[in-house]
């Protein structure tokens, strides 16, 4: 039984999907005036982890995730780099597309452009002056939030404590704040203002509201109500607040059936902001970072908690994920030099460990997709696996069970989106130093990084046999200061990376 922190209610509730064995999904998406930064890119790569949780635990999941291509924000970029706002619109939306396919985050089934769906906001925005909800003032259209009156109950506000938001200015410097019948009231729709993108509407040339936007685009493609609606905690108020307000309004009915808010980030303790020069762009953190890495630091958050992002967790998360390559290099070079004779260790044993990673891995994911408590379970596996490993001994018989368990470490991972497979084709990197002890000790005249090691290897074992041991430790060093461990098991020596 899966169940998720519904921030609305504020605890955790049983999940039930509107339709049985399929999931609508909405995750706000990017405004595209600039590169994602990495706080960005945290609430994108939990919710890709949500829905390959779900997908993988059977569910047809439809995600669908917006981007919002009309802008203050980007009309203010464009005027400012002599450019049209569609022109900074697509760069950004490219850049963020390709900036996700390097995180490894899924494409999401259906992404609709803000621009591309200006009729169908129009429609809503109808559907509120109709019914009372919103009034138009020279052109532009305001919801008039007390007009609903649960207003206020997703991010636990209380209306007649709250403030309206920042004061806005028209062309002739009259304060829309002045133009409004309450303050707390937003702008479903806005009027043309010179030189800006605007479209055709029954309240003349003008654009949508940011809010509406979400609204709209959701209820064209998931219906109403869907599942989860998602996003960054930043979003609460007044974003989805404004949000659901609108769309309940409208349609007098429920509008998501469960909030989900991902934590904020901080680099080193504080948080991020181009004043503090701690403004980290997410790729310029792939250019030093492997993505699996990268996720594999965010994944051993908890999503809804504050996250820490400094150099020191990168390298304890590299770390984490050489753990588990480790096991699975460790494990495959078992079962290709398995032997006749006795096995070591209780395949059985090791089969009900298997049992029992993947029913706390689930267990820990039902509950609202606790990744940290995923990976968790994983790393007591390999822990356990690892002892059984030492000093073992393998006969073919019993070698599928073991490739079964690397199996299963490698699917688990993959549903948190790391990818192991491609980092465990090599025992090691063909560095240039590599290449040169083992010239310089084996005469290794060859490019490639696997040979190298065996031929090193070879040349040890040879050392040992003819007792020349200056020279078996000289390669044992050598590995050694390139960050490779060599261990000697009754099936011959096998190097892993530290």
């Amino acid at each position: 039984m899966i169940k998720i922190y519904d921030t609305k209610a504020r605890t955790k509730r049983e999940f039930v999907p509107v339709h049985e064995g399929k999931v609508g999904m909405y995750v706000c998406g990017p405004t595209v005036y600039n590169y994602i930064h990495i706080g960005n890119a945290r609430t994108f790569i939990s919710f890709d982890t949500v829905r390959r949780y779900l997908m993988w635990r059977g569910y047809e999941v439809t995600f669908v995730q917006n981007v919002t291509d009309v802008d203050d924000k980007i009309i203010a970029k464009a005027a400012e780099e002599g450019r049209t706002p569609a022109e900074v619109a697509k760069e950004y939306t490219d850049a963020f597309i390709e900036d996700m396919h390097a995180a490894g985050v899924l494409d999401p089934d259906i992404r609709p452009r803000a621009t591309e769906e200006i009729n169908t906001m129009i429609a809503l925005v109808e559907k509120l002056i109709e019914k009372g909800h919103a009034y138009v003032v020279d052109g532009d259209v305001y919801f008039a939030v007390r007009s609903y009156k649960h207003y206020g109950e997703l991010s636990n506000r209380n209306v007649d404590e709250m403030e309206s938001g920042h004061r806005e200015l028209r062309a002739d410097g009259q304060g829309l704040e002045d133009r409004k019948r309450d303050p707390l009231d937003f702008a479903l729709w806005k009027a043309a203002k010179p030189g800006e993108p605007s479209w055709e509407s029954p309240w003349g040339q003008g654009r949508p509201g940011w809010h509406i936007e979400c609204s709209a685009m959701s209820e064209k493609y998931l219906g109403l109500p869907f599942d989860i609606h998602g996003g960054g905690a930043d979003l609460a108020f007044p974003h989805h607040e404004n949000e659901r307000a609108q769309s309940e309004a409208a349609c007098d009915c429920t509008f998501a059936n469960y909030w989900m808010h991902g934590g904020m980030l901080q680099i080193n303790s504080e948080k991020m902001s181009k004043s503090l020069g701690n403004f980290l762009l997410l790729r310029d953190v792939l250019k030093t970072t492997e993505a699996s890495v990268l996720r594999m630091l965010m994944l051993q958050t908890h999503y809804r908690s504050p996250l820490d992002f400094s150099d020191e967790r990168l390298c304890e998360a590299s770390s984490a994920l050489c753990r588990i390559t480790n096991f699975i290099k460790n494990a495959q070079w078992l079962c290709q030099n398995a032997q006749d004779g006795e096995t070591t260790f209780d395949m059985a044993l090791l089969q009900r460990d298997v049992a029992a990673m993947r029913e706390a891995f689930i267990e820990a994911m039902d509950d609202d997709f606790n990744t940290a408590g995923a990976l968790g379970a994983i790393f007591s596996f390999i822990g356990e696996a690892n002892t059984y490993m030492t000093n073992a001994s393998l006969n073919a018989a019993d070698s599928a069970a073991l490739q079964e368990s690397v199996q299963s470490v490698i699917e688990l991972v993959g549903v948190l989106g790391i990818s192991v497979e491609a980092e465990c084709t090599d025992v090691c990197e063909c560095s240039a130093a590599l290449l040169a002890l083992a010239h310089d000790v084996a005469g290794y005249d060859g490019s490639e990084g696997e040979a190298a090691i065996q031929c090193l290897l070879d040349c040890r074992a040879q050392a040992r046999s003819d007792k020349n041991f200056a020279v078996a430790d000289q390669i044992r060093d050598g590995l050694n200061d390139l960050g490779y461990l060599i261990e000697d098991t009754p099936q011959g020596a096998r190097v892993s990376r530290k």
